[in-house]
């Protein structure tokens, strides 16, 4: 069976606090996700002091900031934060991995064996941290958003020629607006890049809700990312485009749904319908009076349900034999 493995984004939505982390952990773990996401960054190693906030960043903080610089520095988590998450997530049965956005953070997470990475959109042209994560050839989930397919192709090319080999890489469709729009989300684009690149594919969502990602996974996404927050009302980068735990949940058992829906692809008649076989296929049956040696006819002969007797495909090799005995209508004719 097909099997979606669900990354739940916290991301920064603990606005900082390690007690808010703590819960996020607790909601993934119960909705059922496979990983929980968090990112690991240093402000000052991340961005400069002039980087300006994204429009959305700006309407999602109610203007609380005046720079990127000034916000992430109250939404790094330390290393004794990891270290709590990580011992969290083992109590609660869930998988903790973190993305990291400059080299430094990089090598703390290398240093804490997490064995599988995750490269978000916007370190997509970044060559030196591309050559850093392919050198460990270690299960590479990356992030799509922003790019044509030729931005794609460099990427796919300095992780390959540094070390990744190509079934260690999934590429994630996305689209980094947030919220996404529903007629920018462009789903079809995971099949191009699985045909383009041989790789598995799939999906990182910020649309509104959960029909998207549900429907990624129907599509062949072998990987799907959500954003979810505790409370959607408060203030910070991301809370809006995220779903609340019951979301989330809700989202998660959809998904496995369409998992085991999709089944094998084997066409065959299953146990819950064979059942039915009898009650909705039909047999041939007596149209009317047949008094025994009487040729049976197209006029003395007819199909009904139930499918007890006789298959209707077998018609042609019942017309013109003799009765072996007397039938009334509706009776299953034998042979």
């Amino acid at each position: 069976m097909k099997r979606t493995l669900i990354i739940a984004e916290a991301g920064v939505n603990h606005n900082g606090s390690i007690a808010l982390a703590l819960k996020l952990v607790d909601a993934a773990a119960e909705a059922g996700a496979d990983i929980v996401k968090f990112q690991t960054f240093k402000a000052g190693r991340l961005v400069s002091a002039s980087a300006p906030l994204a429009d959305y960043q700006q309407t999602a903080t109610a203007d609380a900031y005046r720079s990127q610089l000034e916000m992430l520095r109250r939404l790094e988590l330390s290393e004794a934060d990891h270290l709590e998450l990580m011992a969290r997530c083992d109590e609660r049965g869930i998988r903790f991995l973190s993305t990291a956005f400059d080299p430094e953070s990089v090598e703390y997470l290398h240093s804490l064996g997490l064995g599988m990475w995750k490269i978000p959109s916007g370190e997509i042209t970044n060559y030196p941290y591309l050559k850093r994560i392919a050198g460990f050839n270690e299960p590479t989930y990356m992030s799509t958003g922003m790019c044509t397919i030729e931005d794609v192709a460099s990427a796919v090319g300095a992780l390959l020629d540094n070390g990744l080999s190509l079934s260690n890489l999934t590429l994630l469709h996305c689209n980094t607006e947030y919220p996404t729009p529903v007629a920018d989300v462009n789903l079809a684009a995971m099949e191009s890049l699985r045909r383009e690149f041989g790789v598995s594919v799939g999906y990182s969502d910020h649309t509104v809700g959960i029909e998207i990602p549900i429907a990624a996974a129907a599509l062949g996404a072998t990987v799907v990312e959500k954003h979810f927050t505790l409370d959607r009302t408060m203030a910070g980068p991301d809370h809006r485009a995220s779903l609340v735990p019951t979301e989330l949940k809700a989202m998660v058992q959809a998904i496995r749904n369409v998992d085991m829906a999709i089944g094998s692809g084997y066409k065959c008649v299953t146990d819950s319908e064979r059942g039915n076989m009898a009650v909705a296929r039909k047999s041939i049956v007596a149209a009317a009076d047949i008094a025994e040696g009487d040729i049976f006819t197209e006029q003395n002969l007819t199909v009904k349900r139930p499918g007890t007797g006789i298959s209707p495909m077998r018609w042609n090799e019942v017309i013109g034999t003799r009765a072996s005995r007397t039938y009334h209508p509706d009776e299953l004719i034998e042979l």
